[in-house]
C-alpha cells in the first residue's frame, strides 16, 4: 500500500544561535524591532513537510508518493529522492520560480524563528489527485492554499483517507474552511497550539472535532501527546530523548510514523506511541533527513 504525501519539497537553510531570543528582544520596543543574531553555525538541508514525512515513513519501511513541486534549482532534490528510494512520480519541477526555502534560526532553549519562501510551492495544485488501486491512504499537509483545498477535495472525490494536517497553513484559513477539511478528512493532526487555533476558528472542541472524524491527535512536545477518539481523549506519554541535538522536522518525523501505522491499520494509541519514539530519535539527532529510525 503506497501513502499519497501532498506538502512541500524545500530546501531548509538552518542556524544555531548561541543566546536567547528572549535575551534580544525587548518587549516595550516591538514597535521599532532591529535585531541582528550572530549564528556560528549554518547548515542546508533537504526539508519540507512532504519531504521529511516522506523520509521518516520510508526509513520504517513504507511507501511514501510525495506529490509536490520544485524550482528550477530543484534536480539535486530530485536526486535525493531517487537515492533514497522515494518515488518522484508526482513532483513536478517549475522552471520560473525557485524551490520554496525556509530560513530557521534556532536558539539554546530550542525556540525557533523562520522565514520561509513558498517559490515553486505555490504552485503545487497543478498536479491532480486521482484514484489508483495502489494508494489507499494519504496526508495534507502544509503546502500552496490552492494545493491544500484542491488536494483535499480530490483525495475525499477518489475515496482516499486521509491525515488532515494543516500546520504552518492554518492561519491561511477562515473557519469555514477548516471545517470543510475537517468533514472531509478521516483523520486529524495538529500541536498544541495549532489545535487552541483550529478550535478557534472552528467553534469546534476538541472532543467535537473528533466525533466528525475517526480521530483527532494532538501533539503536546515534551508532554506526548493527546488522542481523541468519539469524544474521548487518551494521554499518551512521551519518550525522553536522549539528547536535545536538533527540534527541526521532529513533527514531520511523528506525522510520518503516524502514517506507517495507519498502513498497519494500527489503532490511533499504538501509531501515537510510535509516533513519539521516532520524534525522540529524531529530535537526538541532527538534519531533518539525516536520521535512523531502525
Amino acid at each position: 500500500m503506497a501513502t499519497l504525501i501532498c506538502g512541500s519539497l524545500a530546501f531548509d537553510t538552518i542556524m544555531d544561535f548561541e543566546g536567547r531570543f528572549a535575551e534580544q528582544i525587548l518587549p516595550e520596543q516591538l514597535h521599532i524591532l532591529n535585531v541582528s543574531f550572530l549564528v556560528p553555525a549554518l547548515r542546508r538541508d533537504f526539508g519540507g513537510c512532504a519531504g521529511n514525512i516522506a523520509y521518516s515513513l520510508r526509513q520504517l519501511g513504507g511507501t511514501p508518493l510525495p506529490m509536490a513541486t520544485l524550482g528550477r534549482d530543484g534536480e539535486t532534490y530530485l536526486e535525493r529522492l531517487g537515492q533514497l528510494g522515494i518515488s518522484t512520480e508526482f513532483v513536478q519541477l517549475i522552471k520560473s520560480e525557485y524551490t520554496a526555502q525556509a530560513m530557521i534560526m534556532t536558539d539554546r532553549d530550542n525556540n525557533q524563528i523562520t522565514a520561509f519562501h513558498p517559490g515553486a510551492m505555490a504552485q503545487a495544485h497543478v498536479t491532480v489527485v486521482q484514484s489508483r488501486a495502489d494508494i489507499r491512504l494519504g496526508i495534507i499537509s502544509p503546502d500552496g492554499r490552492d494545493a491544500m483545498a484542491q488536494h483535499a477535495e480530490q483525495m475525499h472525490a477518489a475515496g482516499i483517507p486521509f491525515v488532515f494536517d494543516p500546520g504552518q497553513g492554518l492561519p491561511m484559513f477562515e473557519g469555514s474552511d477548516l471545517a470543510h477539511f475537517i468533514d472531509l478528512a478521516t483523520w486529524v493532526t495538529v500541536n498544541d497550539y495549532e489545535g487552541k487555533m483550529l478550535c478557534d476558528r472552528t467553534g469546534w472542541s476538541a472532543a467535537k472535532i473528533s466525533r466528525r472524524v475517526r480521530g483527532l491527535i494532538i501533539t503536546l512536545g515534551g508532554q506526548g501527546c493527546e488522542v481523541w477518539v468519539d469524544g474521548q481523549k487518551t494521554h499518551v506519554p512521551p519518550v525522553q530523548a536522549t539528547q536535545v541535538v536538533d527540534p527541526t522536522g521532529c513533527g514531520d518525523a511523528w506525522r510520518g510514523a503516524l502514517l506507517f501505522g495507519l498502513e498497519q491499520d494500527w489503532d490511533l494509541t499504538r501509531c501515537a506511541e510510535l509516533g513519539n519514539r521516532i520524534g525522540a530519535l529524531k529530535i537526538a539527532q541532527r538534519g531533518p533527513q539525516n536520521y535512523q529510525v531502525k
